[in-house]
């Protein structure tokens, strides 16, 4: 996970939107799966870094020195 841009989730989106328009083949279960992922694309810097830091507040650092979120 990188910095949050707009453009990078726009272009996101836009693959997902594809796949979801071009692909006849896609089982219901993974258009929806898609579409879930699709939808719940951050919008916005704020929402981005606080999944970052739910994500990674849960992990254990194994090394000193490594930034934690908590």
């Amino acid at each position: 996970m990188g910095p949050f841009t707009e453009q990078k989730q726009n272009e996101r989106a836009e693959s997902i939107q594809k796949l979801l328009d071009t692909n006849p083949q896609i089982s219901d279960y993974m258009k929806a799966i898609w579409s879930k992922h699709l939808t719940n694309l951050a919008t916005n810097e704020d929402e981005y870094v606080a999944r970052v830091k739910q994500i990674y507040s849960t992990l254990k650092p194994q090394y000193k020195g490594w930034v934690t979120y908590e």
